[in-house]
């Protein structure tokens, strides 16, 4: 090979980074190059740079235009599709340099909602107080298909599924369940039903309801109450907050459901266990296969699992 074809073949070379990986990954998830801007806090002028800068090293044309700024091209795609791998592998010899070297540290973001971090996250606090790891916390209450796209800002995120021992959505992350905690109903202690120590659904179905919004996992319960009965269940409200759930069933409103581990019930209102449909909910950590290889997540990963199984035994619920 003569002079001039090494250095064109030297040109030509493709250099493939795993920060350009990286970048086409977001892309393909987020959508647009400002979600992904958004998100990794830079300017979608710097992204663009970058971008022209990994269809230089490549070779290859990377994106096209589209009505929303740029689109993935087959093999933009194609380079997305694999950057887990990629990435993945490089965060596994991460760890194990970083459990050569020492304990697990470094800062782990955790999403969570509200009523699973609740009764989980107090004693993580306490569990990590003496390490070298850090978290940073944020709390959402979304439904249940919508857990999955929150594991592109958090390294865990903390969901719950009521149909099947993973969310909708979530089935390419890493999934781990934490505890399969109990749903109860929820009575004003003057209620008829309150004297019973079980409720069925024959019991619950005709009374009035302050449920949770459309596509919320406690939601599905009353729908199977239905599908069993036959006849409708009546929603008078719509809510989120679970103590504000509570508050109003306390007042009148009807009957409800809540999680049994993180409810105290308050003065004038009851739980009492369901039986005779599935009353319960998967909590479920989730987490992108590149992040879950950081050894410092998967170490929080199993404190919450050791957590979970604690809660269950405390309250002799049993895994299934």
């Amino acid at each position: 090979m003569d002079s001039h074809s090494s250095e064109r073949s030297q040109q030509h070379a493709r250099h493939l980074e795993p920060r350009h990986l990286e970048l086409l990954r977001e892309i393909a998830a987020r959508g647009t190059l400002a979600a992904v801007a958004k998100a990794t806090h830079r300017t979608p002028s710097a992204l663009s740079q970058q971008l022209r800068t990994a269809e230089r090293d490549l070779a290859v044309k990377l994106v096209e235009p589209d009505s929303r700024g740029v689109r993935l091209t087959p093999a933009g795609q194609l380079l997305a599709e694999g950057a887990d791998e990629v990435i993945s592998s490089l965060a596994r010899v991460q760890a194990r340099l970083d459990a050569s070297t020492g304990e697990p540290r470094g800062s782990v973001s955790i999403g969570t909602l509200p009523s699973a971090g609740q009764v989980l996250l107090p004693q993580l606090l306490r569990r990590l107080r003496d390490t070298a790891i850090t978290l940073t916390l944020d709390d959402f209450d979304i439904a249940e298909a919508d857990f999955a796209a929150r594991a592109l800002d958090a390294d865990i995120v903390i969901s719950h599924s009521i149909s099947g021992r993973v969310p909708r959505g979530a089935e390419g992350l890493i999934n781990t369940v934490l505890t399969r905690e109990p749903i109860d109903v929820v009575l004003p202690v003057e209620h008829a039903l309150a004297t019973k120590a079980e409720l069925t659904p024959h019991d619950v179905v005709d009374h009035d309801w302050v449920g949770v919004p459309e596509g919320y996992p406690f939601d599905a319960i009353p729908v199977a109450i239905e599908q069993l009965i036959g006849r409708p269940v009546h929603r008078t409200l719509r809510l989120r907050d679970n103590h504000l759930l509570e508050s109003l069933v306390g007042a009148g409103a009807g009957i409800g459901l809540l999680p049994r581990f993180s409810t105290r019930p308050a003065p004038g209102v009851v739980l009492r266990p369901l039986v005779g449909v599935s009353a319960s909910r998967s909590i479920v950590a989730l987490s992108r296969p590149d992040r879950y290889e950081r050894l410092a997540v998967r170490t929080v990963t199993e404190h919450l699992v050791s957590i979970g199984a604690g809660l269950m035994a405390g309250y002799s619920v049993q895994h299934g």
